[in-house]
């Protein structure tokens, strides 16, 4: 391993709790901001100024691509330059302008990521509207609560949403009077929107609107909010997250001196892949990034099952991906392994442990062994298009087993960073080649302040030799409130802290650790408390389950699992113990649920898991936990009321059968 060194340093004392407040741990800032924050460029307030500045510098430059179809099969990217783009989007502010968009409208826009998203989020940017995504996976409730709330004037949206969009009328036209599709409109269409007494373009007509016209660019501050990013609540109603300008230029200062820092500065030359949703924090302001240097932008053909092949036409420099994504990765890579019989999987398993035993010995992961590169893990490398040189997972925890082992294999770094829509995103994020900061989120961004405070009711202290407590981040990135709630508000500002909810632990290098959530925290009937988030991140590191909901009350002593099992493991547990059946009827199979409880509890002994903390019964689904069911957020977290809700029956009858066996044992 490495020599030990530590990425932060002290700015204030810890203090002891006050007037019914809990302690707080000391502050700690980067030591990439040892001589201060970065300040950014002269002359960038705005958003609008990255997109501005960048066009001036560098207006050949490709910026947006898309996929050409030719005959109906997928060609190569075709790109448009900064200059173009900035031409289009200068159109598309005096069409805005003409058809009577005031200063300060909400402008909403609904649609998966494309070059039209990012062209109307930049007109918006260029007249200080402010931009509202409407979520692309939130459904037409959501929609419509955001359009209502916010008062949403004009929406542009993506072709094939438009009868989505429809599906929020008449509610939403109390607000909402101009729809701007992002390609055509159906004569059908037309009508039905006469209906609801909306006025609906197609994209190239609209432009049409402003030909001949020119309005004067405002004057835009740092203060100004320019977008209002609606988050996916686990409970109640989505909050709209006032982001400002001054958050955004913050942040891409940060993010800049942390990748000089560690010698992977941004350039002309880099590529992105534009897939995970512009309405959400995490992309939004990667992209800011690669448009303040000029870099290219190119956009998938939003289908999860082309994302391999839209990866390998742009090959991306750096991909950002969500765990969900990266596990399908780590499980795909599994397979072919297991397919490709005795040998393969010896020379690859060989090749694995050699260069991870030379990684852990603190070398980089270029150096550790070319040989083992170049004609083993090369062809993963080829998988994500051949020039990844970073992988950055957000949005949730990477398990710790498919972080060291894309480390390993994909011959680039692999790094994971934490930050809420209410902190603009990355707060922490994980440094190159540091494998002792494996399974954390790595030490916070060069422009925050970052303290622990306590959490007495689930023992977690920020004084203590290993510190622990609630994370709370004060800085310049930090949201200016939520839109018409000054009460949420006030919950989560607090002196000027930021309190995520999140638990965390210093880590003795200055990376944290993501260990807990402060309000997911029952009481168990013997009166045991069970903190569910660091329980599942423990189960969550078992192999034979993709993903593990644990539930527990106040009426038992117990607690119970539903989880999606591993396919490709729970099929060769089967065939090794003679046990028949499709996946399907294996998750209905005593033995097999027996098996997937019993790893379970391996861990859970393994880890030194409390007795009322292990798991007495299983349920085995065989369809993931998603969002059609309504069981995880858009980013991915666990819907916990609603996960109750759908699995009522199951959980009822395993309390059921379980007391049973429990009474029959005497």
């Amino acid at each position: 391993m490495a020599e030990q060194k530590k990425y932060i340093f002290q700015v204030e004392e810890g203090k002891e709790g006050t007037d019914g407040r809990p302690s707080v741990g000391p502050v700690y800032r980067s030591i990439f901001a040892k001589d201060g924050f970065p300040e950014p460029i002269q002359g960038m307030d705005s958003c609008w100024d990255v997109f501005r500045m960048a066009v001036e510098k560098y207006p050949n430059n490709p910026m947006l691509g898309r996929r050409e179809i030719v005959d109906g099969k997928p060609g190569k990217y075709v790109w448009q330059t900064y200059q173009e783009v900035y031409d289009i989007v200068i159109k598309l502010g005096n069409s805005l302008r003409a058809c009577g968009v005031k200063d300060e409208a909400k402008c909403g826009i609904y649609g998966a990521n494309s070059p039209e998203w990012i062209i109307s989020m930049e007109a918006c940017n260029a007249h200080g509207f402010y931009c509202v995504p409407l979520y692309d996976t939130l459904g037409a409730g959501a929609v419509e609560f955001i359009i209502c709330h916010s008062e949403v004037s004009i929406v542009f949206v993506e072709e094939k949403k438009i009868s989505e969009l429809f599906k929020t009328c008449p509610k939403s036209t109390e607000y909402m009077k101009t729809v701007v599709s992002f390609g055509s409109v159906s004569r059908e269409q037309k009508e039905e929107a006469e209906n609801f007494g909306l006025v609906i373009y197609a994209w190239d007509e609209f432009l049409k609107l402003g030909e001949g016209k020119e309005y004067d660019l405002p004057i835009k501050k740092k203060s100004d909010i320019c977008t209002i990013m609606y988050t996916s609540g686990t409970t109640g109603d989505p909050k709209g997250v006032m982001i400002s300008n001054e958050s955004i230029v913050t942040l891409i200062a940060g993010v800049i001196r942390l990748l000089k820092s560690a010698n992977e500065a941004l350039s002309v030359k880099d590529v992105f892949l534009s897939y995970l949703p512009l309405a959400h924090i995490f992309d939004r302001v990667i992209e800011e990034c690669f448009i303040q240097h000029g870099a290219a932008i190119g956009f998938w053909r939003g289908d999860v099952k082309l994302l391999i092949e839209d990866l390998g036409e742009l090959k991306p420099t750096i991909f950002c991906a969500v765990p969900r994504v990266l596990d399908r990765v780590y499980s795909g890579l599994q397979k072919k392994l297991a397919d490709g019989g005795f040998l393969k999987k010896l020379l690859f398993d060989s090749a694995f442990s050699y260069k991870f035993g030379h990684m852990r010995k603190g070398q980089s992961h270029v150096e550790a062994s070319p040989i083992c590169d170049k004609y083993v893990f090369s062809k993963v490398k080829q998988g994500l298009g051949g020039n990844v040189r970073i992988i950055l997972s957000g949005a949730a925890p990477l398990a710790s087993h498919v972080e060291s082992f894309l480390r390993v294999v994909a011959c680039c770094h692999v790094l994971q960073g934490y930050g809420l829509t209410e902190s603009c995103a990355g707060s922490f994020v994980s440094l190159p080649d540091r494998l002792d900061m494996l399974g954390t989120v790595g030490p916070p961004v060069p422009n925050v302040d970052v303290r622990l405070e306590s959490v007495p009711e689930m023992e977690y202290d920020a004084l203590a030799d290993k510190p622990r407590g609630e994370i709370c981040i004060r800085g310049k990135t930090l949201f200016s409130g939520y839109y018409k709630r000054e009460d949420l508000t006030k919950e989560v500002l607090i002196d000027g802290w930021l309190h995520t909810g999140d638990v965390g632990e210093w880590q003795p290098n200055g990376s944290m650790k993501i260990i807990d959530r402060k309000k997911n925290i029952f009481k168990l009937s013997q009166g045991e408390y069970v903190a569910v988030e660091n329980i599942e991140n423990i189960y969550g590191e078992v192999q034979a389950v993709d993903s593990v909901w644990v539930y527990g009350n106040s009426f038992e002593s117990f607690l119970v699992a539903v989880a999606n099992p591993n396919q490709h493991i729970l099929e060769h547990w089967a065939a090794e113990n003679g046990v028949s059946g499709d996946y399907n009827a294996l998750c209905q199979n005593e033995k097999a649920k027996e098996f997937v409880l019993g790893e379970l509890v391996k861990m859970a002994k393994e880890k030194k898991m409390k007795g009322f903390e292990i798991i007495k019964a299983i349920h085995l689904d065989p369809v993931p936990f998603d969002m059609e069911r309504d069981l995880l957020t858009p980013t991915y977290k666990k819907k916990r009321p609603q996960l109750l809700k759908y699995y009522q029956t199951v959980i009822d009858e395993m309390y059921k059968t379980t007391n049973e066996k429990f009474a029959a044992r005497g």
